[in-house]
C-alpha cells in the first residue's frame, strides 16, 4: 500500500536523517518520504539520507505537511518556538491541522518537560517511531 511519510526537522537535520534512513531500510520503496526542514541544512541532510523530495522553510512546511499520511519528527515540531525558535507558531498550527497521523519522538527539550515519560536511548525512540509507521501501513490503518 502506497503512503506518503513527511519527516520534519530543524537545526542540523540529524534526527530527521536518522528517521529517513531507518524508514528506507524498513519500508518498501513504494513509500514516498518528504523531507521538510526548518532550514536548508536540515533539508539537505534528510535528502542525503534517502528522502524522495524535500522543501525548506515555514511556507514549505505549512503547505507540504498536508501531503503526508504520517508526519514524523521530534516532539518539538508541535511546540511553538522550539528548536531555538526555528519552529514557528504558524508551522505548529499547520502540523497539528494536517490530516496525517503524527508520530513524535519524545526527546528532551530545554523549554518543556514530560514527567513520567520513559527515558530511552535515541536509537530506541527512532526504532519505535519507524515500527509505528510500518505497523500502520501493514494494517492499512491510515
Amino acid at each position: 500500500m502506497h503512503k506518503t511519510i513527511v519527516v520534519i526537522d530543524g537545526m542540523g537535520g540529524g534526527i530527521g536523517a536518522q528517521l529517513i534512513s531507518r524508514l528506507r531500510e524498513t519500508l518498501d520503496e513504494k513509500q514516498d518520504i518528504i523531507a521538510l526542514g526548518a532550514n536548508s541544512g536540515a533539508t539537505e541532510r534528510m535528502l542525503k539520507a534517502g528522502a524522495t523530495k524535500g522543501a525548506t522553510g515555514e511556507n514549505a512546511i505549512k503547505v507540504s505537511v498536508r501531503l503526508g499520511d504520517f508526519i514524523v519528527g521530534p516532539i518539538g515540531i508541535v511546540i511553538p518556538n522550539s528548536m531555538m525558535g526555528e519552529i514557528t507558531p504558524d508551522m505548529v498550527g499547520a502540523i497539528l491541522a494536517a490530516p496525517g497521523e503524527r508520530i513524535l519522538l519524545p526527546l528532551k527539550n530545554e523549554h518543556f518537560t514530560l514527567p513520567g515519560l520513559e527515558s530511552m536511548p535515541f536509537a530506541k525512540a527512532v526504532e519505535l517511531a519507524v515500527d509505528a509507521v510500518k505497523e500502520r501501513i501493514t494494517r492499512g490503518e491510515v
